[in-house]
């Protein structure tokens, strides 16, 4: 039903044009206020930038409505986005919190970006000379929105500022996805490689073993997000949402402890160790690599002190299951 009730953008006249184009200003507008706030504690800087585009939207909106009121008076039809067919639709990332600063930076580009392209398209299908000159304009308004972005960019974040802004929000990025991300998959890897392979040399059966692995997998996972994110709130610690770090330990947990038990579905016992093997290597590479990409560890190093504690998990496995 919502569908039946939207016009088509060639259906517009130039009266609802403006109106169209007045409602799109103050919506963006709004927008750039919202990441403003949300970005103010922790990058001063960029919410500063975002205020200064909304008011610069609000300019452009007083002046859309002042054209409207020469040409067609006082009443400014009601007509949104939503109310378009084959309008750009604005994704709700300013309800997110935390905002990220690249995605954030990402979205105000994307934003302009969109609303110059669609007037464009726009005026190119419309043969009317005067709906086709105010398309134009309005396309025009768009890409100096986008120069406007770039210059206040350039005025409120000179480079060593946007710098340790960046750093900032890699350095929450890290402390929120990839810290309980890393404990949990360092511990689902490592912590399950003993249930599964003593399973395994003990019964040498491949289904019970990924039984057993999987149990202990999705167990460890429950386990390890719950402990993550009831510990800390992250209020005085500044290690973000509970819920995201919660996510990140429990899941990468549970993929942890997973590789190395999807292989027992293979029905011979031999291949499926051998493959299991393989992913565990795998698995333990892949931890060095985070550690040593995102924990500033060298490689060398990661990569002993995870192998040496793996193989002696696995070890005990493989020595209980064969006794």
């Amino acid at each position: 039903m919502l569908s039946l009730s939207r016009r088509d953008f060639s259906d517009l006249g130039e009266k609802e044009i403006l109106a169209l184009a007045i409602s799109s200003e103050e919506e963006d507008m709004k927008i750039y206020a919202t990441y403003a706030d949300g970005l103010r504690a922790d990058h001063p800087a960029s919410a500063a930038m975002f205020d200064a585009m909304a008011a610069e939207e609000n300019e452009h909106r007083l002046r859309l409505i002042e054209t409207f009121r020469t040409r067609f008076g006082e009443t400014i039809p009601l007509i949104r986005r939503e109310h378009v067919r084959g309008f750009y639709q604005r994704k709700p990332y300013w309800l997110v919190r935390p905002l990220g600063l690249d995605r954030v930076r990402d979205e105000a580009a994307d934003m302009e970006r969109q609303a110059e392209l669609f007037y464009m398209k726009a005026a190119e299908r419309t043969s009317d000379a005067a709906t086709r000159a105010l398309l134009g304009s309005l396309a025009a308004a768009e890409r100096g929105h986008r120069h406007v972005a770039e210059r206040l960019e350039q005025r409120h974040l000179p480079d060593d500022v946007r710098a340790d802004e960046d750093a900032a929000a890699h350095r929450q990025f890290v402390l929120t996805y990839v810290q309980p991300g890393l404990a949990g998959l360092m511990d689902g890897s490592v912590s399950t490689l003993a249930p599964v392979f003593a399973a395994a040399f003990a019964t040498q059966n491949t289904w019970e073993t990924f039984l057993v692995g999987t149990a202990a997998s999705i167990g460890a996972g429950i386990s390890m997000g719950l402990t993550e994110a009831l510990s800390d709130d992250g209020s005085l610690t500044g290690r973000g949402s509970p819920v995201a770090r919660g996510t990140a330990a429990g899941v990468m947990t549970a993929v942890g402890g997973l590789g190395h038990s999807l292989p027992y579905l293979i029905p011979d016992f031999w291949s499926a160790t051998a493959v299991a093997i393989l992913i565990v290597f795998v698995e333990l590479w892949a931890i060095s690599y985070i550690r040593w990409k995102y924990m500033d560890t060298p490689f060398l190093r990661a990569a002993f002190q995870i192998v040496v504690g793996g193989l002696l998990v696995f070890g005990t496995g493989i020595l209980i299951g064969s006794s």
